[in-house]
């Protein structure tokens, strides 16, 4: 039951969005949660265990930021802790995820003889890093995104961050919900209407397979 929401625009109002967004998506229960925003180009990333406001407990809501994904999470690969909460980040990838990846564990053995080394007990972890590595060989984020549709195995929402594209908000969409929405110089993404609804009523449902990119207009 773990939500997602996500902001690009240029208004500087992504630390609110996100923070609204999730309190939006309480109902879907969690026993987690967490931020990555840009900040002045570096990537800020705030994460608590429990109730969302241990969280906003430690956000300046008056943050200004262009860029950022939220989670909520439920608990499927670790405890419910700090360093299992989303969003996850390897090397220029911050990745917040619902779902389920079925080959998480040959994945990670793969990534981990190649030297990545993993510090939560997440599969979405394992996401960021396919992701990182894919980029490392191509450079282009589309085309590793595109490479891990066709490695993973299971469902997936997901939202992206990629430090050399500090514009940019990236979604993956497959057996899991998550939309597209449009408001003024600014658009988001979520796993559900809510998040967004108090923002705008304009979205876009993603099929399976589809996978997006979000700048400001």
């Amino acid at each position: 039951m773990c939500g997602i929401v996500g902001y690009v625009g240029k208004k500087g109002d992504c630390v609110r969005v996100l923070s609204d967004g999730l309190k939006r998506l309480e109902y879907r229960g969690y026993d987690s949660a967490g931020i990555a925003y840009i900040d002045n180009d570096k990537l800020s990333v705030i994460k608590e265990k429990g109730k969302l406001e241990n969280l906003l407990g430690k956000i300046d809501l008056n943050k200004k930021a262009n860029l950022g994904i939220g989670h909520t999470r439920w608990a499927t690969h670790g405890e419910a802790n700090e360093t299992n909460a989303h969003p996850h980040v390897v090397g220029k990838f911050a990745v917040v995820h619902n779902g389920i990846i079925e080959n998480e564990k040959e994945i990670k053995k793969q990534l981990e003889s190649k030297g990545y080394k993993f510090k939560s007990d997440t599969d979405t972890e394992v996401i960021s890093a396919l992701l990182d590595y894919y980029y490392s060989k191509n450079n282009d984020v589309l085309k590793s995104i595109d490479a891990i549709d066709k490695t993973l195995k299971g469902a997936y929402a997901l939202g992206i961050i990629c430090m050399d594209d500090k514009d940019t908000l990236y979604a993956v969409k497959k057996n899991s919900p998550l939309i597209i929405g449009a408001g003024d110089n600014e658009n988001y993404i979520a796993s559900d209407v809510p998040a967004i609804l108090g923002r705008t009523n304009k979205y876009t449902v993603l099929e399976d397979g589809d996978y997006a990119k979000i700048t400001n207009n």
